[in-house]
């Protein structure tokens, strides 16, 4: 093979991998900025909206059967993050949430879908509350395309046995990283909830 064809077939590989790329994206937040008063929990002395966001993806990996999203927050101070949702069982023709999806009477959310309990102790979304005077803590939601088209988790399965299970199963994942604080120094943010 001679060196100009080597270099078109490279050429060729990396670009249509980098515009392949799975990605996750939202309406209601931009990756690495703070999420609105919407998005925070309301309880534990916060007040916010508890709305989980619009999340949107694309380029699914070859091999998908369903998905799972996750929210995690890896700076609460309890030693382990702090899980905000779960939500498995996707089914693999759904590329879009809308805002709500994650309301605890799991009306929006997509058919035959599973929301775990997270660590506020309801199914469903739980929003951003850190501590005040903690300062900006990163919220990841990550979708992730899976291999089965169900994952087998009782329905009071714990953070620990979903991860287990959706990482076993995961052909790929994606993640959206926003920030959150309560601290008076926080931007200002569009969005808010009076």
């Amino acid at each position: 093979m001679n060196k100009l064809l080597i270099l078109a077939l490279l050429t060729s590989i990396s670009t249509s991998s980098l515009a392949k790329d799975f990605t996750l994206k939202s309406y209601d937040m931009t990756h690495g900025q703070f999420m609105s008063k919407t998005q925070e929990f309301k309880g534990f002395g916060c007040k916010g909206g508890n709305q989980s966001p619009q999340l949107y993806w694309s380029n699914t990996p070859k091999g998908t059967k369903s998905f799972a999203i996750t929210a995690y927050d890896p700076d609460a101070p309890t030693g382990s993050g702090w899980w905000h949702w779960q939500i498995v069982n996707i089914p693999k023709d759904i590329h879009m949430l809308a805002a709500g999806t994650g309301s605890t009477d799991g009306k929006l959310a997509p058919k035959g879908s599973l929301q775990l309990t997270n660590d506020f102790g309801a199914k469903g979304f739980g929003g951003a509350c850190p501590p005040k005077g903690d300062g900006a803590h990163r919220y990841q939601f990550t979708v992730f395309a899976l291999a089965v088209e169900k994952l087998e988790l009782p329905e009071n399965a714990s953070a620990a046995l979903a991860g287990y299970m959706i990482n076993a199963n995961a052909i790929g994942s994606a993640t959206l990283e926003a920030l959150y604080t309560r601290n008076s120094s926080q931007p200002s943010i569009a969005n808010e909830v009076d």
